[in-house]
């Protein structure tokens, strides 16, 4: 799966490794030298990955992120973050708070790149799918199937099923036991106890 990915960088050297280290991967790669200009970028062009340092002058990598996280209409970008900094707990956790989905490390390794991007494929794809469910789906108002791409009617479960990979497992909701299953049970016990067959003799006896 090819991604188009802006890669923000403040140092020329790092900016080069890590260009070249995108495309040789396949991708497609616009380049941003600063925080500010890679903002900019974002507000021109969709961007579903986003590889950035954190720190940079002006508008650093978090800073970034958090205005990647405001966009809520948006689909969703998936943020690496670039960074010579220790993995500590307060450092990571400052990044969560800022809505990063993985880190990277300096110098840059380039098995780690392949196996960040190869997440963000898969996330980004599971993304998709859902937003699509969240859409209007064209579902039939008697037996409830929906109409897929190409013209077939199914149940919503395995609609959902083919899209996303999750089972199902099927209860009753609190409102349907009272409304429905309750009642039905009261109907079956109202209902007269059938008298008990009656032995025929057979006629020989």
């Amino acid at each position: 799966m090819e991604l188009k990915i802006l890669a923000v960088e403040d140092d020329a050297v790092s900016r080069t490794v890590l260009q070249a280290a995108l495309r040789k991967l396949g991708h497609e790669v616009v380049i941003a030298e600063s925080g500010e200009a890679a903002w900019e970028a974002l507000q021109r062009d969709p961007f579903r990955v986003v590889v950035s340092d954190w720190t940079m002058p002006g508008v650093d990598g978090l800073e970034l992120c958090r205005r990647v996280r405001r966009q809520d209409d948006a689909d969703y970008v998936y943020f690496i973050l670039l960074t010579a900094r220790d993995a500590t707990a307060a450092n990571q956790n400052e990044a969560a708070d800022a809505g990063v989905d993985d880190f990277l490390s300096k110098p840059l390794d380039f098995p780690e790149l392949w196996m960040r991007l190869r997440v963000a494929e898969r996330i980004l794809r599971y993304t998709t799918q859902v937003r699509q469910l969240e859409e209007l789906l064209p579902i039939c108002s008697y037996c409830k199937k929906i109409r897929d791409d190409g013209n077939y009617w199914q149940q919503i479960e395995a609609y959902i099923s083919e899209r996303t990979g999750s089972d199902f497992s099927h209860s009753v909701c609190p409102d349907c036991y009272k409304g429905v299953v309750l009642p039905q049970l009261e109907e079956l016990k109202s209902e007269p106890n059938p008298a008990p067959p009656v032995a025929r003799k057979h006629p020989e006896a």
